[in-house]
């Protein structure tokens, strides 16, 4: 049997593979981020408790520790999140548009934290902590003791780390909303496959009611009506005797050249 209906397959377009290449690679640069929060862990608690150590404030020797959890906790959901992205990927591969719609949301959530965390550092990052009242530090007092603290390298590369994360974040939702991407991510419609030559076809139902033909394997024989059978010919008993007086024996003599001629 030939359907002639089906399913085509539907071929991945480029710019939906680029897109989850970019989703892994936002997940990978998180990693790197959250490899890096936790190598400068300690030195950053130490040079904010350092720096708190001759205030007086309320809280002042607490707020070191907040900072420093609130910037492991902070890696932590970007990565947790990222992963999610990572899922996603792999089901936008396959063409399911409710993966791609959720990579939308999860997605536009992603960018406004990486955005929000630029535009933290642009303007100052922990710094806006300072001043928490009385003598506390000032902003620029921070920013002197974290630098002497962290490494050298730690500063841009974080920042190097979350501009690359921004730009694949923003660059794979935007191949996801293009009109190739909505061709591929649209539900099929079954195609109509003409019949292929030769093919064998599903016989008609029978109705119900009606008798079924027998397949002939060769003449088909006829049912007898009822009737009589005739007895054979007389020539083929053997007690039957010819008769004599048909009228077919003699012949005639009223037929021309039927009456030899005369020799008188």
């Amino acid at each position: 049997m030939v359907d002639s209906q089906r399913t085509p397959a539907r071929q991945r377009p480029s710019i939906v593979s680029i897109s989850s290449y970019l989703l892994f690679l936002f997940l990978a640069l998180q990693v790197i981020s959250l490899i890096i929060t936790l190598s400068t862990f300690g030195k950053t608690r130490d040079a904010l408790r350092d720096a708190y150590a001759d205030s007086t404030a309320e809280g002042a020797d607490q707020v070191a520790d907040v900072f420093a959890v609130i910037g492991i906790g902070g890696s932590v959901v970007m990565l947790l999140l990222a992963v999610v992205l990572g899922v996603l990927a792999l089901f936008n591969n396959q063409g399911r548009n409710g993966a791609r719609i959720t990579t939308w949301i999860v997605g536009g959530i992603m960018v406004c934290c990486v955005g929000g965390g630029l535009l933290s550092n642009a303007a100052g990052g922990l710094n806006a902590g300072g001043g928490t009242g009385g003598d506390g530090p000032s902003p620029e007092e921070i920013q002197r003791r974290l630098e002497e603290a962290l490494p050298s390298w730690a500063t841009p590369v974080s920042l190097l780390l979350s501009v690359l994360s921004l730009l694949a974040l923003l660059a794979a939702l935007i191949l996801l909303a293009l009109p190739k991407a909505n061709e591929f991510f649209r539900k099929p419609t079954a195609a109509w496959e003409p019949p292929t030559p030769g093919a064998s076809y599903p016989g008609y139902p029978q109705a119900p009611g009606q008798p079924g033909y027998p397949q002939a394997s060769g003449e088909p024989g006829y049912p007898s009506s009822g009737e009589p059978s005739y007895p054979p010919p007389t020539a083929d008993r053997p007690d039957a005797t010819p008769p004599t007086d048909r009228p077919d024996d003699t012949p005639p003599t009223d037929r021309p050249g039927s009456t030899p001629p005369s020799t008188s």
